[in-house]
């Protein structure tokens, strides 16, 4: 395939509308094949929240430069770099608002691998994805082989799919475990058990009632001791597990949820800046403007202009 070819779209409308308010993403995968190769544009002017999600996802940067807020750590990228995310693990892209970056995702889920065995050896493949500690180093830089390498392999993956028939559906699997083995080679001073994913994941559930509370209360007034309350904890302790779960402060987490519903009202809808304020839960209009210009770099009535029915 050519790569002035690659089918490209925004980051922004693939990735956003899918993300819950537990930040939970949702990918439209095919459910009798989940695998899946996106060609990205992404722009700092459109919030991206915080999100996880239960595939594993290989990301490879195909031109300009941004940054990774992985949990609570940031990484640089540049053309080349290739970032690999394992499952449950908040992460998103910090673009600089007047900057477009190109960014190329293969993401799968892990029974494509491994089927029904999770203890067997094909799921040896998956080790670098079920290991990822708070100090497991999640990008591959792009000055050596080795990026080059996976980057081959996700447009291999890409040339097969849709996979329909069993000999295309071959392929995409022994390319995939081609770049995993590349992968396991590079972690591998770094795999460790699945204790670092299993604790992740306790986590996650002692903040469940917090989440399924913010899907429909996102823009009613929320103290932290609210917050607190509905995961039984007491306020400083929510305010530290919070942070060291997904790598944001509550508030911070609050606020973008509430400004990325806002960013969907001004392109979509007909509402006015101040009615679109009061129905994601800031009280002060001028303070909703000032929120919403620190997260995407305008202003409400700036991004309605340039935004409204794109995608």
């Amino acid at each position: 395939m050519k790569r002035e070819k690659f089918p490209w779209k925004t980051e922004y409308g693939f990735v956003e509308p899918g993300i819950t308010a537990e930040g939970v993403r949702i990918y439209p995968f095919d459910p009798a094949f989940p695998v899946h190769v996106s060609f990205l544009t992404a722009s700092g002017h459109r919030l991206v929240r915080m999100n996880r999600h239960e595939f594993f996802e290989v990301m490879y940067i195909f031109s300009g430069a941004t940054q990774i807020q992985i949990r609570s750590h940031h990484f640089q990228l540049n053309k080349g770099d290739v970032v690999v995310i394992g499952p449950d693990i908040y992460h998103h892209l910090l673009h600089k608002p007047h900057t477009e970056v190109k960014l190329i995702s293969l993401n799968f889920q892990p029974e494509i691998i491994r089927g029904g065995d999770a203890d067997g050896d094909e799921g040896g493949y998956l080790s670098p994805f079920l290991s990822q500690s708070p100090q497991f180093p999640h990008v591959i830089p792009g000055k050596g082989d080795l990026s080059h390498k996976v980057f081959e392999f996700i447009l291999k993956v890409h040339q097969e799919l849709p996979a329909r028939t069993a000999f295309q559906r071959l392929a995409v699997k022994t390319y995939l475990k081609g770049l995993l083995l590349l992968l396991l080679r590079h972690f591998a001073n770094h795999l460790r058990s699945r204790r670092a994913v299993d604790r992740q994941q306790r986590h996650l559930q002692r903040l469940q009632p917090l989440f399924q509370f913010l899907d429909g209360h996102y823009g009613e007034h929320i103290e932290v001791a609210d917050a607190a309350h509905l995961c039984a904890m007491s306020s400083s302790h929510f305010m530290r597990f919070f942070k060291n779960t997904i790598g944001q402060p509550f508030r911070g987490y609050l606020s973008s949820l509430r400004i990325a519903k806002a960013q969907f009202m001004l392109s979509e809808g007909e509402a006015s800046i101040a009615e679109i304020s009061q129905v994601v839960g800031f009280c002060s209009q001028s303070y909703f403007g000032e929120m919403f210009r620190d997260l995407s770099g305008m202003t409400p009535r700036a991004y309605r202009q340039r935004f409204r029915a794109k995608v």
